[in-house]
């Protein structure tokens, strides 16, 4: 029997996905699940560059709008959440449709990834948060390279977060975090996948992401970071780490003026895009779909798309 198909259409931060997630879904009978670490929360529209309901085009759309700022948002519970969303699209015999640029969070669907080692103890990372605080983050890394050296090579010793989670696997499982990580990297995946990843030459990427910023600056992200602050939305949730939030909430507590947020949160994007093409890289069995070669036709890029899917067995010849 086949494994069941599943596509993905991911590319880094203002390639053009959200358009041609809409042709590409409704051609394939498919329903759309967003892989987007910001669009689940409500109230962050124009930060996150979420699609509006008129662009739609009436394709169901799962994961978007359904987190309040407050809650907490982290792989395992998007993990679950898309789970449960493609459960429902295959009852409708329909072809589900992964949608974003958050790298790790298709990963944890494409490969189906196991985190259920990753249970957290409450005693033990206390014990390594008070560490941090008395003895400082350096010590806490030198704790994490003697135990795990892969990580602390791979984790920088500010991402306090990282390395507690780190020392806690070493803790709980006696086996570094970095070994559980190849492993499941390594896992096939049980979909019939269709990956593609969307790009366009790098100069014109870093182009459209600085207008893109100007853009949501019209639309009025600084009163949508304002209105999120009114609600008591504050730095330390992760709702509000995101690009676009953080930069905007520095200027609204004047730790710098607001051109200079603005160049902070474009340099930052740019940086955030390069990320993700190194992240997309280093992933096996994925189709790349350079835009430039297409001469920026949606039309061909989709029937090239259709046409991996077709030679994969996800659609049926026609």
């Amino acid at each position: 029997m086949m494994n069941k198909p599943l596509i993905v259409l991911t590319g880094p931060t203002a390639a053009g996905k959200t358009k041609l997630s809409i042709s590409l879904a409704k051609a394939v009978n498919g329903e759309i699940i967003s892989a987007d670490s910001m669009q689940v929360y409500r109230h962050m529209d124009i930060g996150s560059a979420k699609i509006r309901p008129e662009e739609m085009q009436g394709v169901p759309h799962y994961l978007v709008d359904v987190m309040e700022p407050d809650e907490e948002f982290h792989i395992v519970r998007f993990q679950q959440m898309a789970k449960k969303a493609m459960a429902e699209i295959y009852a409708k015999g329909r072809i589900p449709v992964l949608v974003g640029g958050t790298g790790f969070y298709i990963q944890a669907v494409t490969r189906d990834i196991d985190f259920t080692q990753a249970e957290q103890e409450d005693s033990y990372r206390k014990e390594l948060e008070t560490l941090a605080r008395e003895k400082g983050k350096e010590y806490l890394h030198q704790m994490l390279r003697e135990t795990d050296p892969v990580s602390a090579e791979e984790i920088h010793a500010n991402n306090v977060k990282r390395v507690i989670r780190a020392l806690e696997f070493y803790h709980q499982n006696g086996t570094p975090i970095s070994v559980h990580n190849q492993e499941q990297k390594e896992r096939k995946s049980p979909y019939n996948l269709a990956y593609f990843v969307l790009d366009v030459p790098r100069e014109l990427l870093y182009e459209r992401i600085d207008s893109r910023v100007d853009e949501m600056m019209k639309d009025g992200l600084l009163e949508e970071v304002q209105s999120l602050k009114d609600r008591g939305c504050h730095r330390g949730m992760v709702s509000m780490q995101g690009l676009g939030y953080k930069e905007l909430l520095a200027y609204l507590e004047g730790e710098y003026p607001l051109d200079e947020a603005v160049r902070i949160l474009k340099r930052d994007t740019r940086h955030f895009a390069k990320r993700q093409l190194t992240w997309f890289r280093r992933e096996p069995e994925v189709t790349w779909v350079h835009k430039d070669a297409f001469d920026y036709n949606e039309e061909k890029i989709l029937e090239y798309m259709l046409s991996v899917c077709r030679e994969k067995g996800i659609l049926k010849s026609v």
